[in-house]
């Protein structure tokens, strides 16, 4: 079992689907993460920040999942991050009706003194500075994943550059590797990322599945059809940190492990919208998560007859 160090935003969020809306409730990409590596017992520390009026309700859920809060800055004076966000029908595209960073905005992340040595770092989406920053903290770790955005690609592309020449994978979706390097086809963009710095590269499609590229290996793995749809938030999130927890719990950071790591991923952020938030993450239980994979296989596997 290896020490997870997991970097990002812990938050509030108000989201509006076809199916509801909800008040403020518990977000950010920190605590999704966390959540879903806390499925394997992995040793993680959530590294973030948040102001005087996140409830020590919610602080206690993270370390009752077995996180580490060290790291988990509290300004008494300040007001958390929040997100408010709007998904329309489809459910893959969303208007984000407000960002208020609050916080998050003068964010000096500090890795605990007991996590510097930790094999494996997960930099959840937030400015390339900041992600820097955990970076230069980390006594030589085995695996660095890089979760990013558009946003960055927009504001920040050298620095994003930057950081990204310094990780071993980068998980973003499809719109943002084309964006990232210019290119269509999902199989050249990959290898573009890829000369920039990085091993592995994981490009996520939301219903439609991931891809895992290394060097002239690709690894597809589907997403699960599922009835219901009730909130995606966080399910990027959820990938990552059901990924990275299945790699820091076995110790294995090969090819041929990380295909193991994102049908795990995958599984998890099936889970997570299917209710609101966290609340379906938070219940899920060993067993459903062991049917799922079953499902994930027999999604997968056949025998063909080639004549």
């Amino acid at each position: 079992m290896s020490k997870l160090v997991i970097v990002g935003t812990v938050a509030f969020d108000a989201i509006e689907t076809p199916f509801g809306k909800t008040d403020k409730i518990l977000g950010g990409a920190a605590t999704y993460i966390g959540l879903a590596a806390s499925k394997f017992n992995a040793d993680g520390a959530i590294v973030s920040i948040v102001g005087g009026d996140f409830p020590e309700d919610y602080i206690a859920m993270l370390e009752n999942n077995g996180l580490d809060i060290e790291g988990l800055e509290i300004v008494e004076e300040g007001k958390t991050f929040f997100w408010s966000g709007k998904y329309h029908n489809d459910m893959n595209s969303r208007d984000t009706l407000a960002t208020e960073l609050n916080v998050l905005e003068h964010f000096n992340p500090k890795v605990p003194s007991d996590y510097a040595d930790a094999e494996v770092v997960m930099l959840g989406n937030l400015h390339p500075m900041v992600q820097i920053g955990v970076i230069e903290q980390m006594n030589n770790p085995k695996l660095i994943v890089l979760d990013t955005m558009n946003f960055w690609m927009d504001n920040t592309l050298s620095e994003l550059k930057q950081v990204i020449s310094k990780v071993n994978v980068v998980t973003i979706n499809d719109e943002e590797a084309r964006q990232l390097t210019g290119e269509y086809s999902l199989v050249v963009a990959a290898k573009e990322i890829m000369e920039m710095g990085p091993d592995y590269v994981v490009i996520k499609k939301g219903e439609h599945g991931a891809l895992l590229f290394h060097e002239e290996e690709v690894f597809f793995a589907p997403a699960l059809p599922l009835e219901e749809v009730f909130d995606p938030t966080g399910a990027g999130d959820t990938f990552a940190g059901g990924f990275t927890g299945y790699l820091a719990k076995t110790g294995d950071y090969s090819f041929e492990n990380m295909k193991n790591a994102i049908i795990y991923g995958s599984a998890l952020a099936s889970f997570c919208v299917e209710k609101f938030g966290t609340e379906r993450l938070l219940n899920v239980s060993k067993k459903e998560i062991q049917r799922r994979l079953k499902q994930f296989q027999d999604l997968t596997q056949f025998d063909i007859e080639i004549t």
